[in-house]
């Protein structure tokens, strides 16, 4: 069994105790076995074992006729879920309760939140134990971790089976329930779900603010002033802040309309008034006006919990959320690590110790605060209470101590974590701040006042250990940047070394990035910690959100679901009964609510929540079935725009096949295709204009000599591309699905729409070029261009070439040569060489490869393939990464394919011993 430490049964006395001990992962597994003696048994559950059937495949014969089996909870009896062990776990299963049959106890040693639990519950409810049952928990794994979680096993909490089970039972409801009214009114195979329109709302908002925002400019005036030889330094750099005892207007002034917010009496100058400040400053005398100095301290930041790692993580290793949770489970899993799932920010005495004394040998005692530093900070809708995220054991290794023992990715999140925590225990990094105002006196007869400031780090304390990085969207300034001033005083003169007059422009708010969204819903209490990894790969998954660089863009379809939900669903997506909904399942949790009577409550109605929540305004099977034939689709799925120039307005459709421009001109609609990588708030009247001025029937490139069709080049949804237009068949011809297929071919990299000739697009639609003939085999050995390069083909092998150009050059001896060099991995039949190897696959044993397939990579062992998700990068995922994704693959089953008609057969009789039966709590 994968992940098992069983052993033969130990000759020891008669009072010994064998005992079974089931945790999550294999390699948890693995290393928890070496800690305990030989009466214990190791074994994992490789994650959860059941769960709520996927669809109408999954659930069993005896309750497919049930009105309610669709969802997978009978909303009518108690909200009983109806729970299906996993495909590919139904083995493991067996092999757990033969394993109780060799033992006196099961510890139940899963993760402790109330995801953990109910992984220990939903063990207890499948195997049956007839041995006593315990709960072992512990926070991180270690020697000493391990054998007192098992000399103080606990009972399962059954609060935290219900908080997490009503989770999941009311995002089925949640998810079953909206789904379907996207599916019908925007497009096929959209979802919703609690967190995650809530989510998308936030990026969708972003980006209509960005829409809306109207720039502003301004100018101002920099100058070098020059302190005299004698100073240190001799120069430093001031502003214009001020003109005859008015303030100059900055970007904060502003607002997104582009006018003055009118909070403040300021004067705004344009480019010909600073330039002729500027000018009449030359040569002018100035002096300080007045010099503030003031102390300043800084304290440490809080030890790492959940949000605060994953932001951190993403601003300065550039990490996904998704990655830097992957890589912590690691270094959690193999003792690296405490618990990586946490809220809080509290460290045991054991570990203040250890930072304590770390911090004492690294950099001595006077970097180390006099007093242990306790952090309480707790978030909004805070789990049960853990340690912080910091370095296992009551000794913290250094990195050095352990970079031979991690990956990169497992390194540098360990550095990270183990600065973090250093830091905490040391003194407040303090410094001074200088503040100077200069005035004087243009020709003009202006009085102008600049202005400067300084910052010295006089002691660095905690800053000596880490430092925290600035979100680059948000900009900043980070906590250990100096700029030095030179000691200036009261009426001490200077003179102007340089000037220059400078225009600003206001900037819309920043989109979100990974960081500042987990941030943002941390602050509006949406969702938790705990699952911000995961909320933010589904939006990306499902194709609501996407990625310019580091920054979340959303599509044109977030757009038009987030529209329909605001207007007709508007409680599912408001911010505030979002974050009270954590509230009341915390209830859950904590016992002071009831689990089948809050979930009557907020599905059927009830007095749940606050006033006007979803439960009180009838409930979510009230809001969702009422009225929702009366949404219009096409009101729903047209974003307005902006007017052209003759006042039309434009608008961005979302249609079955993506989303487009349409206007009206002349009484017809006029459209055009978006491309997909143009951010909303980058389609401006101009693009728009010259999109609509692009022909659907597109550009012209002459005729093709040889079969006198008309060559175009056009602008499709996955790029532009060049097509042969084929004479309309005659009435009496051949059927439309008969028809001869027109030649495609898509524009290399190097070709644009505006540029490409008419040779350029019959070479292109020239492909496959045929290089030769292999003299061994006699294969026809072809040139192509695919969807991830330039390849060879002959038969099934194929083999990347290095550029495009080489499609049309590559000759038969230098094709040849290619076919020589022996592939390192893969099957001789393999439609394409790898883009990648990795290690072997924990469960087949087999090396795992990425490969390139029609619908984008993928990884494979040559028994399961499992695509790459959007927030997978073929070149840093890991071989763990790869094996969970085989390991989802596997447990989804085979794909059924449709069998062709045939009679139908007499019906077997479902033999009742095997349908899984509904959970009872």
């Amino acid at each position: 069994m994968a992940g098992s430490t069983r052993t033969r049964k130990s000759s020891g006395g008669a009072g010994s105790t064998r005992r079974l001990v089931i945790v999550e992962s294999p390699t948890k597994a693995r290393k928890i076995a070496s800690y305990l003696g030989s009466n214990f048994v190791v074994e994992s559950s490789r994650g959860h074992i059941r769960d709520l059937p996927r669809g109408a495949a999954d659930v069993p014969a005896k309750f497919k006729g049930q009105a309610w089996a669709r969802l997978g909870v009978d909303v009518d009896h108690d909200f009983e879920p109806l729970y299906v062990v996993s495909a590919d776990k139904k083995s493991l299963v067996t092999e757990l309760k033969e394993a109780l049959k060799d033992v006196d106890e099961l510890y139940l040693a899963t993760d402790g939140d109330r995801e953990g639990e109910a992984i220990a519950w939903h063990l207890l409810e499948t195997l049956k134990p007839k041995v006593p049952v315990r709960r072992m928990v512990f926070h991180e794994i270690t020697e000493s971790a391990i054998q007192a979680a098992a000399a103080n096993p606990r009972d399962l909490d059954q609060d935290l089976v219900d908080a997490q089970e009503t989770r999941r039972i009311l995002d089925r409801l949640y998810g079953y329930e909206v789904s379907p009214v996207l599916w019908k009114k925007v497009m096929p195979k959209l979802s919703a779900g609690r967190v995650q329109s809530v989510a998308t709302r936030l990026v969708v908002e972003r980006e209509r603010e960005r829409m809306k925002f109207v720039s502003a400019s301004y100018w101002d005036i920099s100058a070098q002033m020059d302190a005299g030889a004698d100073a240190t330094p001799r120069q430093f750099g001031a502003r214009l802040v001020a003109v005859d005892g008015t303030r100059l207007a900055t970007g904060r002034d502003f607002g997104s309309d582009g006018k003055l917010t009118g909070k403040a009496d300021v004067v705004v100058l344009d480019e010909a008034q600073a330039r002729a400040i500027a000018a009449g400053l030359e040569n002018a005398p100035v002096k300080v006006a007045s010099v503030e100095e003031k102390p300043y301290s800084r304290k440490p930041y809080a030890p790492f919990m959940t949000s605060t790692l994953q932001q951190e993580a993403g601003r300065k290793l550039r990490f996904s959320a998704d990655r830097t949770m992957r890589t912590a489970q690691k270094l959690y899993e193999n003792g690296y690590i405490t618990y990586m799932r946490t809220d809080s920010t509290t460290l045991s005495e054991t570990a203040i110790n250890a930072a304590r004394t770390q911090a004492t040998d690294l950099y001595g005692a006077q970097y180390v605060s006099p007093q242990p530093r306790q952090y309480n900070r707790k978030v909004k809708n805070a789990q049960e209470a853990h340690e912080a995220i910091r370095p296992a054991g009551e000794v913290f290794r250094t990195p050095g101590q352990v970079a031979a023992e991690l990956d990169s990715d497992e390194f540098k999140l360990y550095e990270m974590i183990w600065q973090r925590t250093i830091a905490s225990q040391m003194a407040d990094a303090r410094g001074n701040t200088t503040s100077v105002r200069i005035q004087g006196r243009a020709a003009t007869g202006q009085e102008v006042t600049f202005a400067a400031s300084g910052r010295t780090i006089t002691f660095a304390g905690f800053l000596k250990a880490y430092v925290e990085t600035v979100d680059a969207e948000a900009g900043g300034e980070s906590d250990d940047a100096e700029s030095r001033l030179p000691q200036l005083v009261k009426d001490q003169d200077l003179t102007i070394a340089e000037l220059s007059a400078d225009g600003h422009t206001t900037s819309p708010p920043s989109r979100y990035t990974e960081p500042s969204l987990i941030k943002t819903m941390e602050e509006l209490g949406i969702g938790r910690p705990s699952t911000y990894s995961s909320i933010i790969s589904t939006i990306q998954d499902r194709g609501y959100v996407w990625k310019k660089g580091a920054a979340l863009v959303p599509s044109w379809v977030a757009f038009a679901v987030v529209g329909l939900l605001e207007v007709h669903f508007g409680r599912l997506v408001d911010y505030d009964f979002t974050a009270a909904l954590e509230d009341e399942l915390d209830g859950i949790a904590a016992g002071r609510q009831q689990r089948t009577t809050w979930l009557s409550g907020f599905y059927f109605g009830g007095s749940v929540g606050p006033d006007g929540s979803i439960g009180r305004s009838g409930g979510l099977k009230k809001l969702v079935g009422s009225g929702v034939e009366d949404i219009d689709p096409r009101e729903v799925n047209s974003i307005p725009l902006f007017s052209d120039a003759e006042g039309r307005t434009v608008v961005v459709r979302v249609g079955r096949f993506g989303p487009y421009l349409e206007r009206e001109v002349d009484g017809a609609a006029q459209r055009a295709n978006l491309p997909d990588d143009l951010p909303p708030d980058e389609l401006t009247a101009e693009i728009a204009e010259k999109l609509f001025s692009t022909p659907q029937e597109g550009r012209s490139l002459g005729t093709d000599p040889v079969s006198g069709n008309e060559i175009v080049a056009k602008e499709g949804r996955f790029g532009p591309y060049v097509t042969e237009v084929l004479p309309e068949p005659s009435e009496n011809g051949t059927s439309k699905a008969k028809a001869p297929k027109p030649r495609t071919g898509s524009l290399f990299k190097s070709m644009s729409l505006d540029t490409v000739t008419l040779d350029d697009a019959l070479k292109l639609l020239s492909l496959p070029r045929v290089v030769g003939k292999d003299p061994e085999t006699g294969a026809e050995i072809t040139a192509q261009n695919g969807r991830y390069g330039p390849y060879l083909k002959k038969g099934t092998d194929s083999r990347s070439l290095a550029d495009e150009s080489q499609i049309f050059t590559v000759t038969l001896e230098e094709a040849l040569k290619i076919y020589a060099e022996p592939k390192k991995r893969g099957r001789s039949a393999a439609a394409a060489p790898p883009l990648r190897e990795l290690g072997n696959d924990p469960v087949s044993g087999k090396p795992m490869v990425i490969k390139d397939g029609r619908f984008g990579p993928y990884v494979t062992d040559g028994e399961a393939n499992a695509s790459l998700r959007k927030t997978d990068s073929v070149e840093t995922i890991t071989d763990e990464r790869a094996a969970e994704l085989l390991a989802e693959k596997r447990a989804k089953g085979p794909v059924k394919k449709k069998a062709p008609a045939k009679k139908p057969a007499a019906k077997k009789p479902a033999a009742a011993k095997k349908a899984p039966a509904k959970s009872k709590s």
